[in-house]
């Protein structure tokens, strides 16, 4: 006999953890399936009820067996799944994410400002209700094992089990492999362990060093400085540029020698989408990026940023927010127009003929939309101050959201502003977002999604070049680009030769 307040045989205990993992975090994961099966036809339930048995059974083994070889081990890793489970349901339920090994890399990547900018009573709420209070049971609850007899028995009782579920769901074989990424990106709390072991396990087999490209030769010694900003989370669907209905680029709109191209990018998230426009060729390699590339053959390269989550950038001038602050004066400084602190002075003070200058912004990155920028370019009201999007209204949503293009407009006039007084060099700006971002459509926020099943809003990004009058090149009236454009059109236009360029992938002409 055994008192229900203070203990639990080892079988009952984990039957429980395993319904209060099921009830609390896999309506999302059933959600999906119930959104994707015919649920009025045989298979449809079968595949339904043998989900819900499997996962319930399957947990309970998996928590059985790790309190019976060590029930402090055990406690404690529930513990730990517990309150990680509540923090990930949070996001998967607010903001539609899907916790792959994609979402794992960006999670990983995030700094310590855009982690708190998540911050919220809901959160809070979720952490205490499905974490926090769980743990307090698991690690008050005394457990009464079982036999070595007896956990063998149950073992085997229950392998064959699942394997008899198993063998029954063969007709559905197909479906659940396709949908296999999303499933198990919902699967508490198999889809972070599995997804992080399986995110170092890759990490560790890349090349701990760069793949260097062949050596390159620059070709005259004509002045030539390119300006590439890298925007964050930008989506072409809310650029005037692009038709949209709102003037979200006044000044651009006006300035000579502004081209756009239609643009998809090669990833949802910011480490990979970095990676596409700055890699010659879209391989799972680390192959040597532009700017060491362009840096190691003698060009002058400057690397300014706001953001994180880039790939190993090796360059002499790196420089962040806080070598920047040192000479920014002005409100703008707490926004992305530090990143034009002195510009055009350290292009002149370059004692190289040919630049390239790297802007990586961090502007249209949410859920903070409202705080990206300063009060004169909340040209839009009202606005969603909420990090909880949903809880807001699409067209405050939008009108934050917007506000950041216009400003990430300004910023781009700026940098064009000051190029255009450099009357010695030819000069270019190009600017390509690393994604898009979802505002609600199809109730899905930010970004991140796999590129199989990600919205267009996520991937259709702007393209954006300007090019001085000095300049002899023109621009090829490409109607589509992708991230890859970037690498080639910049030796282009800095006439750079190298065995690895591809005309094809180059936007300008002389």
């Amino acid at each position: 006999m055994y008192t229900l307040k203070n203990n639990f045989k080892i079988i009952h205990f984990v039957l429980i953890l395993s319904v209060l993992n099921f009830l609390f975090f896999h309506y999302p994961f059933f959600k999906f399936v119930v959104n994707n099966i015919d649920c009025n036809t045989f298979n449809g339930i079968l595949i339904v009820v043998s989900l819900v048995i499997l996962m319930l059974v399957l947990n309970a083994f998996v928590f059985f067996l790790l309190f019976f070889l060590s029930r402090i081990v055990g406690k404690f890793l529930l513990v730990l799944f517990f309150v990680i489970n509540s923090i990930a349901v949070y996001f998967v339920n607010t903001y539609s994410v899907i916790i792959d090994e994609s979402m794992i890399g960006n999670v990983l990547n995030t700094d310590y400002a855009e982690s708190t900018s998540f911050l919220s009573f809901k959160l809070l709420i979720y952490l205490i209700l499905f974490g926090i209070l769980p743990s307090i049971f698991i690690v008050k609850t005394k457990i009464i094992s079982v036999t070595v007899k007896k956990f063998f028995t149950i073992t085997a009782f229950t392998l064959l089990f699942i394997l008899g579920l198993v063998i029954a769901n063969a007709s559905n074989v197909l479906w659940i492999d396709k949908n296999s990424k999303t499933l198990g990106g919902l699967a508490m709390p198999w889809c972070y362990t599995v997804n992080i072991s399986l995110f170092y396990v890759h990490k560790s087999q890349k090349n701990e060093k760069e793949i260097l490209l062949p050596n390159a030769t620059i070709k005259d010694n004509q002045k030539s400085v390119v300006v590439l900003v890298i925007g964050e989370s930008s989506r072409a669907e809310n650029y005037s540029l692009y038709g949209y209905n709102k003037n979200t680029n006044p000044l651009l709109s006006k300035i000579p020698n502004v081209f756009h191209y239609n643009a998809n990018s090669g990833a949802t998230y910011t480490t990979a989408g970095v990676k596409c426009i700055l890699e010659h060729t879209n391989s799972d390699d680390l192959n040597e990026l532009l700017p060491n590339y362009l840096f190691r053959n003698n060009v002058e390269v400057v690397w300014r940023t706001t953001n994180w989550g880039e790939p190993p950038i090796h360059v002499k001038n790196y420089q962040n927010r806080d070598f920047l602050i040192k000479n920014c004066k002005g409100e703008g400084c707490n926004y992305d127009e530090i990143l034009l602190t002195d510009l055009k002075e350290q292009i002149l003070a370059s004692k190289k003929n040919k630049i390239l200058i790297v802007l990586h912004t961090s502007t249209s990155h949410g859920p903070t939309y409202s705080q990206k920028y300063p009060s004169q370019f909340g040209i839009f009201k009202p606005v969603c101050n909420s990090v909880e999007l949903g809880n807001c209204s699409h067209t405050d949503l939008i009108n934050a959201y917007d506000n950041t293009i216009v400003y990430t407009d300004y910023i781009l006039s700026k940098v064009i502003e000051n190029l255009k007084q450099l009357n010695d060099y030819k000069s270019a700006m190009i600017f390509v977002s690393d994604h898009g971002e979802s505002l609600g459509e199809n109730n899905l926020y930010m970004h991140g999604l796999p590129m199989s099943i990600a919205p267009k809003q996520q991937f259709e990004i702007p393209f954006i070049v300007w090019v001085s009058d000095n300049s002899a090149k023109r621009l090829k009236q490409n109607k589509m680009v992708s991230q890859g454009y970037i690498f080639h059109s910049v030796l282009n236009f800095l006439n750079i030769q190298s065995p690895i360029y591809n005309e094809e992938l180059n936007i300008f002409k002389k």
